[in-house]
């Protein structure tokens, strides 16, 4: 380990520890141990057996946990995932691990084909990746990995050069994917929006025919339980999806699937921020990236906002009309700082309402409405809690003044963590662990709750209007 990781550092005017002995704590050792087990040399692995490459938004969200133990390794790990991206400029959603065998995890390399398949849109040939995307987060960890220790980030040139490339990805989200023509992105699988297995994509799904059972071989089995993990019938249609888009040359278009989504754009918009405070930080200007993000927040409430759900919903490229179903994504948008205070108000009536029961029967917000006829609280985002979208909405409740509510969740999300192992997911009422344990970025974001002062305001993403915001 570099020395670094001898120090929790402290970028100047914000205190890093949230409790004295947080850098000392069991759960701080403990956190610190799953991140070093995932490491490979150049990035970290969700998990070593059933996710063993590294994952687009996963590393996005352990760099942010990586920066407390080594901001050299975090930076790192967000560069290794930056040299994968394609001349088009997307960044895809897994980079493989060529030691790996291509049974260990499907779909392997071998289905992606994008050194041949992805041709066209400028694939690398030096690296095996997959063709399709996750969620731009990478711009907001990149801003605040180079916070932990802006010296050193300095030093070695960190935004100067992920700066082009995270600003190419954001131009092919906001060029190649506007589908719907309302200034949002579409995403054209499931896979891409990270919540695969959502009842938010049942009725998108239904139109498309799935690929024959036998002719592909889930790896996901044998790790987890078949009662957590997407039945065969999702993971065909799932299939079908991605050899369609692949054997397109992973050209961009109205295809069977396109979903206009409030995690994804939201997202987007607070990267937009982010990207904003590295251009200013190098001195980049006329980018207007702020102007932009308020755009994307804009359309986001004429497009995905649905007062009667009291929520942002997912929209129906295709068939032209917002999906009725209520999945924790439409409560992301709470991050935003532009968004209306009016619906933030209601976002946080929702959250905290019989459909998401936080502060009253679940500690931990579920990723899908408990009074939805398709809620199963163990079935992979069918209605389990997630640490990445509740620490999501800690910093959305803390950003509109709920800083009682805030300092619950991040309460109950430390004690989660630490009582299920690290869980990938957990039960929303009972916190039972779901998936794997040991899970990559359960343990980085834990790492940054303790790490972050619940009164947080400098450190570039809960900073109020005017101030360093992503």
């Amino acid at each position: 380990m570099d020395r670094t990781a001898q120090r929790a550092p402290r970028p100047p005017g914000r205190t890093v520890a949230y409790e004295p002995s947080s850098a000392a704590s069991p759960l701080h050792v403990r956190a610190a141990a799953v991140l070093e087990a995932g490491w490979t040399g150049t990035s970290t692995v969700p998990s070593r057996g059933l996710y063993p490459h590294q994952w687009s938004w996963d590393s996005a969200f352990i760099a942010i946990g990586l920066r407390h133990l080594s901001p050299l390794r975090a930076q790192t790990e967000l560069e290794t995932l930056l040299a994968a991206q394609w001349a088009d400029g997307r960044i895809p959603h897994i980079v493989f691990n060529p030691s790996v065998p291509l049974d260990a995890y499907f779909p392997s390399p071998d289905f992606w084909r994008s050194s041949t398949a992805g041709r066209t849109a400028g694939a690398p040939r030096t690296v095996q990746t997959s063709g399709i995307v996750q969620p731009p987060v990478h711009a907001l960890a990149a801003w605040l990995v180079h916070l932990s220790d802006p010296g050193l980030s300095r030093a070695r040139g960190f935004l100067t050069r992920a700066y082009p490339r995270l600003a190419a990805w954001h131009g092919y989200l906001l060029h190649r994917r506007d589908l719907g023509g309302g200034g949002l992105v579409s995403v054209v699988h499931p896979w891409e929006q990270g919540m695969d297995n959502s009842p938010c994509w049942d009725r998108p799904l239904s139109r498309v025919t799935p690929a024959p059972a036998r002719s592909f071989r889930r790896a996901d089995l044998d790790h987890g339980a078949p009662e957590d993990r997407p039945t065969d019938l999702d993971y065909g249609r799932y299939v079908r999806l991605a050899a369609g888009y692949r054997d397109r040359g992973y050209a961009d278009g109205p295809g069977e699937f396109a979903v206009e989504d409030p995690a994804f754009n939201a997202l987007l918009a607070a990267s937009e921020y982010a990207l904003d405070r590295i251009a200013r930080e190098l001195g980049v200007t006329g980018t207007a990236r702020r102007a932009r993000a308020d755009r994307l927040t804009a359309a986001l409430v004429e497009r995905l906002w649905e007062p009667a759900a009291g929520m942002f919903l997912c929209r129906d490229v295709r068939a032209g009309e917002l999906i009725p179903e209520r999945g924790v994504s439409g409560l992301i948008p709470l991050l935003l700082p532009a968004l209306p205070r009016d619906l933030a108000a209601t976002l946080v009536r929702t959250m905290c309402g019989p459909h998401f029961g936080l502060g009253g029967t679940t500690r931990l917000v579920p990723s899908y409405d408990l009074l939805g006829e398709a809620f199963d609280p163990h079935r992979y985002w069918r209605g389990p809690a997630w640490f990445n979208t509740n620490w999501l909405l800690e910093h959305g409740l803390r950003r509109h003044g709920e800083r009682g509510r805030a300092d619950a969740l991040r309460k109950g999300m430390l004690h989660t963590a630490g009582a299920s192992g690290f869980a990938e997911y957990v039960d929303p009422y009972t916190a039972q662990a779901c998936g794997v344990t040991g899970f990559g970025w359960t343990a980085a974001l834990t790492l940054d709750l303790l790490h972050d002062r619940p009164a947080r305001g400098r450190n570039g993403l809960t900073a109020t209007q005017g101030e360093d915001r992503p």
